[in-house]
C-alpha cells in the first residue's frame, strides 16, 4: 500500500488555485491526427471528487443554451494550465443544483478578495 503512495506522490501536480464555484479557464490539449492544439474550456467548477492521482474536477459553462459539462483530472499532463477568471462565494461543497436553475438563477455571487488575500 505504502509503495502505491510513494509512486502516486511523484506525479503529484499542485493544480490547487481555484475552489468551487469559481469560474475557471481549462487549457486542455487535444491531439488530433498528428496535430496538438490547446482548447480552452471556460465555466463553473461545480464538484471536485477523490483524492491522490485520481483527484478530479467537474465544469459546467453554457454552450448555445445547452448546459455542457466536462470532467477533467487533476494530474493529467494534457492539462497546460489553469486560470481563475472570478472567484464565487457559495456555501455548498457540491453545486450539483445549479444544473436544474435557468438565467439569473444560475449565477453565482462573486467573492471580492482584498489585495493581500489574492496573493
Amino acid at each position: 500500500m505504502d509503495l502505491i503512495k510513494a509512486i502516486e506522490a511523484e506525479q503529484i501536480k499542485d493544480n490547487e488555485i481555484f475552489g468551487i464555484g469559481d469560474t475557471i479557464k481549462v487549457f486542455f490539449k487535444i491531439i488530433e491526427g498528428n496535430t496538438e492544439r490547446v482548447q480552452v474550456f471556460e465555466g463553473v467548477c461545480i464538484a471536485k471528487n477523490n483524492t491522490g492521482l485520481r483527484k478530479t474536477f467537474t465544469v459546467r459553462k453554457m454552450s448555445f443554451g445547452v448546459g455542457v459539462e466536462r470532467v477533467f483530472p487533476f494530474n493529467s499532463p494534457r492539462i497546460q494550465k489553469i486560470e481563475v477568471v472570478k472567484y464565487g462565494k457559495v456555501r455548498r461543497a457540491k453545486l450539483y443544483y445549479i444544473r436544474d436553475r435557468v438565467g439569473k438563477a444560475a449565477k453565482i455571487k462573486e467573492l471580492i478578495k482584498k489585495k493581500e488575500e489574492a496573493k
